[in-house]
């Protein structure tokens, strides 16, 4: 590993919000665990849901501080709780669909290492699926963050795959629980001056397997929640002209996306195969993005998980 941490590195945090179960946050954990030991790092599993499903977890992984919370079902809001119960300078985020490169938390820390970067973040890489509908998922979720990833200064991480300093976080601790963080928390974080960095060496792979069924119902829950927040600050004329360009935004969201796998000289065999399933996911998205923009969020990201 090329970065060694040292007596004076600051101390880190690991923090997973579950709602999915096994096999995700099973794969998740066992990703991290020997680096977590070797780092001395604590890692903080928010369960939401039942005592059962939260007791299961710290059954089987005795080595992880499993905070149950019951009455918050929230993605956003259930990572907010991890990072205030986190006792690390640093607070790393990584989403319990996904699995860590064995020196995931050493590259973070050594791009943490002068204290310049409010957050630093890497690529979320396919799992070289067998299914067809896991790439769709990849596709549909992550083409902005597939590899190749920039080297330096960045104002785009994703926060599947992140690391904060927790004092610049939980400045904002009044914006997490409802906020999309990277369009809604970020955008605040740099325009006060922190700084953000992307490292592509900070990797974590976006694991399947996902009921194509399931996907689609998530994807409509999360697109409403997202463009009902967003809405809310807009103008009722803004909202017109999304509703009535809807059709024409599913087809500029396909072409990016297949510009994205080309530009980057990713998996196009797979992208080419997916693509009528690709074609239906959008759709899904969009019509959840025009439900959101009429009638709000609704209750919709309480479901997404």
């Amino acid at each position: 590993m090329e970065e060694q941490t040292t007596d004076t590195a600051p101390t880190l945090s690991v923090v997973v919000a579950s709602k999915v179960g096994p096999p995700f946050i099973d794969q998740c954990l066992r990703s991290i665990e020997a680096e977590t030991r070797e780092l001395s790092a604590e890692v903080i599993v928010v369960a939401a849901g039942a005592k059962e499903y939260a007791e299961r977890i710290q059954t089987q992984f005795p080595w992880c501080r499993v905070v149950h919370s019951p009455d918050v079902s929230k993605v956003p809001a259930l990572r907010r709780i991890g990072a205030q119960e986190a006792g690390g300078e640093l607070v790393a985020v990584i989403e319990e669909h996904c699995t860590a490169a064995p020196d995931w938390l050493h590259k973070a820390l050594g791009a943490h290492a002068k204290g310049e970067y409010a957050a630093v973040g890497g690529p979320v890489a396919d799992h070289d699926y067998d299914r067809l509908r896991d790439w769709v998922v990849y596709f549909c979720e992550y083409n902005g963050s597939m590899p190749p990833f920039p080297d330096g200064e960045s104002e785009h991480l994703n926060d599947a795959n992140i690391v904060y300093r927790r004092d610049v976080l939980l400045r904002h601790a009044d914006r997490l629980d409802d906020g999309f963080w990277p369009m809604a928390v970020h955008p605040v974080m740099l325009a006060e001056g922190a700084r953000f960095r992307s490292v592509p060496e900070m990797v974590v792979h976006h694991r399947g397997p996902f009921d194509f069924a399931y996907y689609l119902h998530q994807r409509f829950l999360f697109s409403r929640a997202f463009a009902g927040v967003r809405a809310q600050n807009e103008s009722a004329l803004w909202r017109l002209t999304y509703l009535v360009a809807a059709p024409l935004i599913a087809v500029m969201l396909l072409f990016r996306m297949a510009l994205t796998v080309w530009r980057k000289q990713g998996p196009m065999g797979a992208f080419v195969r997916t693509l009528p399933l690709t074609v239906v996911a959008i759709v899904v998205l969009v019509a959840g993005e025009w439900v959101g923009c009429l009638l709000g969020p609704g209750d919709a990201l309480s479901e997404v998980e």
